[in-house]
C-alpha cells in the first residue's frame, strides 16, 4: 500500500479543529475495517474477506453490467464476486479512507495483471487498473450494508483492448 492517503472525517469536515482527535478516535474502527478489506483480498484471504461481512449483509449497488446471481444471499453474490476478481487480477490498494462512528468511505485501486477469466473473458497477459468507491456501514465489527460505484465499463474496455 505505497501510495496509501488517510483522511479522517474529522480533518475532512473540520480542518483538524478541536473535535478531530475525537472524531478520529471513533473512526479507528470502521477505518481499520477498510483495510482489512484490502489486506484480505491482497492476501488471496477469501475466507477472511468473508468474515467481514455480516450474515445480514445488504448491498444496495446494482450493475447492469454485474447482476448479482440468482438464488444467493447478498454475501454470497459479493463474496463470489471478489473471488472471481482475485482469481483474475490480485492486487488492491486503498488511495483514501474517509471514517466516522459507524461508516467508512474507500477509494480502491484494484491493479494486477489479467492472469485468469473475468467477466467472460480469457486471460489477456495485460495490466489491468480500475478503481471503485465504496462506502460500509459497520455494526459490531462487520460491514452490514455497503453503497458503491465501481468502473466496471473501464475494466470491460481494458478486456477488450
Amino acid at each position: 500500500m505505497q501510495n496509501r492517503r488517510q483522511v479522517t472525517a474529522a480533518a475532512l469536515l473540520l480542518g483538524g479543529g478541536l473535535l478531530a482527535p475525537t472524531l478520529a478516535r471513533a473512526a479507528t474502527a470502521p477505518q481499520s475495517l477498510a483495510e482489512r478489506f484490502a489486506a484480505t483480498l491482497s492476501a488471496g484471504d477469501i475466507d477472511g474477506f468473508s468474515d467481514l461481512f455480516a450474515d445480514t449483509y445488504v448491498n444496495h449497488q446494482q450493475s447492469a453490467a454485474a447482476p448479482p446471481p440468482a438464488n444467493v444471499s447478498p454475501k454470497q453474490a459479493t463474496v463470489a464476486f471478489f473471488k472471481a476478481r482475485l482469481a483474475a487480477m490480485p492486487d488492491l490498494d486503498i488511495e483514501v479512507v474517509v471514517a466516522d462512528k459507524d461508516h467508512v468511505a474507500a477509494s480502491f485501486v484494484y491493479s494486477g495483471t489479467h492472469k485468469g477469466a473475468y467477466f467472460g473473458v480469457a486471460p489477456t497477459g495485460r495490466a489491468l487498473r480500475f478503481t471503485s468507491c465504496d462506502i460500509f456501514r459497520v455494526q459490531d465489527g462487520r460491514i452490514v450494508e455497503h453503497w458503491g460505484m465501481g468502473d466496471i465499463a473501464g475494466v470491460r474496455a481494458q478486456l477488450r483492448a
